[in-house]
């Protein structure tokens, strides 16, 4: 079992968290404005890189909070997890 490091609880089984997406994605400024293929794109695309990647994670089983974590695609391995608002350490 790969252990997931919380911000606030520190590490804990990956069990308890739960994957939320691509962090750093900024939402539209006019929504309204959107085609329905600028909204298709704004939902469903994001970066699939190899490597290091900023990923969104919920503790939902724990302190229940959202954070950012930078996550290697290839190894799975946690290289850094930072609170919401915090720079990538």
């Amino acid at each position: 079992m790969q252990l997931v490091p919380c911000p606030w609880c520190g590490p804990r089984e990956e069990t308890e968290f739960h994957y939320g997406g691509q962090a750093h994605v900024a939402y539209p400024d006019d929504p309204a404005a959107l085609s329905d293929e600028d909204w298709a794109e704004f939902v469903f695309y994001r970066d699939n890189p190899v490597g290091p990647f900023a990923e969104r994670w919920a503790h939902t089983a724990g302190c229940r909070r959202w954070f950012n974590a930078v996550r290697d695609t290839v190894t799975y391995e946690f290289r850094s997890v930072y609170r919401i608002g915090e720079a990538a350490s």
